[in-house]
């Protein structure tokens, strides 16, 4: 009996889309990448379309920016912002307590605290320590029944699950207010 040869090869139709997809996107590429009213764009990428992975590194003898972490101290300063002026304004928060970060540091960091992704619903709400982790725990209940609890943070679904409860829950609130 003859032996099989059982090892994986792509069909020759896959490897002329493959081919067909490289070269097309070498050409999108070679123009759109090369600009020439933009003289640093012109070592992009190589004559033949692909890139230039030089282009890409960092310079030497740069530094990369040092990774900050977060203090207790910051922590409950963000969270004393957070109940004096509300979720979204971050700007205030950095400016009056905390101006070793940005707002766009603050409101990730804000997202982490309440655990969700999507901060729209709650653009003013203010809330102490105890209320943060109250909702927090909400949203990780939420996003553990719907499959949306992803790194941390309530993301919304494919599906609207999660879009919808939380909207029910907005207008359940707003009845009993």
């Amino acid at each position: 009996m003859a032996e099989q040869d059982t090892s994986f090869s792509v069909p020759t139709s896959e490897t002329e889309k493959l081919q067909e997809k490289q070269a097309w996107v070498k050409n999108l590429r070679l123009k759109f990448c090369r600009r020439p009213e933009f003289e640093i764009t012109q070592n992009m990428i190589h004559d033949n379309g692909t890139l230039n992975q030089d282009y890409f590194r960092p310079p030497k003898g740069s530094k990369r920016e040092q990774v900050r972490k977060w203090t207790d101290v910051e922590r409950s300063l963000l969270i004393k912002g957070i109940e004096e002026y509300g979720i979204g304004h971050f700007g205030e928060i950095s400016k009056e307590l905390l101006p070793k970060w940005s707002s766009n540091d603050l409101r990730v960091k804000c997202i982490r605290l309440i655990g969700r992704q999507n901060l729209q619903l709650y653009r003013d709400w203010k809330g102490n320590e105890e209320a943060l982790l109250r909702e927090y725990e909400y949203n990780k209940d939420l996003g553990l029944r719907h499959g949306a609890w992803k790194q941390g943070v309530l993301v919304y679904d494919d599906a609207g699950y999660v879009e919808k409860e939380l909207m029910d829950q907005t207008i359940h609130n707003m009845v009993i207010d």
